[in-house]
């Protein structure tokens, strides 16, 4: 868990010491143009895209999300972070921190952050070969895709740990 600002290694003690059971979690694949998002059952087991956000301005995006995800007790957000491919942290991994933390803050729950380094490349590459969908339909549902990736990769990693 985060501020936004301190970079802890994930810890699922922290994971299950701040996030209620039976509740909702958020994947999120945050960009400077879009966000997009997506939603756990609550039983944890999978993920499912809700839509790709097209940023205005930070009240306006949090508009769209809090309409996205109301009805839903929300638990936690996870956060897909943009990772080099050396592992190391850059100026878009800084960038996403600083925005799930204030995303976070706004819905007062907790963010986690997880690896999502080539998470669009291989929703990308679903949506032609699987679904042969078109440049335009891939632009509007490929932020939404990767957070479902992101997420999913998020909740095999936690169910993985509690074996």
């Amino acid at each position: 868990m985060t501020d936004g600002k301190s970079k802890p290694a994930f810890s699922l003690s922290d994971f299950t010491n701040s996030v209620k059971k039976q509740t909702t979690l958020v994947g999120l694949d945050i960009g400077a143009k879009t966000i997009g998002v997506a939603v756990s059952d609550t039983l944890w087991l999978a993920a499912t895209p809700l839509k790709t956000i097209f940023r205005k301005s930070f009240q306006y995006d949090m508009n769209e999300l809090a309409s996205l995800l109301k009805g839903r007790e929300i638990g936690c957000f996870i956060s897909g972070l943009p990772l080099q491919m050396n592992a190391e942290e850059g100026k878009q991994a800084e960038y996403t921190r600083e925005q799930a933390g204030k995303i976070a803050n706004y819905f007062q729950k907790p963010v986690f952050f997880q690896d999502e380094r080539l998470s669009s490349a291989a929703v990308e590459r679903i949506m032609i070969s699987d679904y042969d969908m078109s440049r335009k339909k891939r632009k509007q549902k490929l932020d939404a895709g990767a957070a479902a990736f992101i997420l999913q990769s998020f909740l095999d990693k936690i169910r993985y740990l509690t074996i």
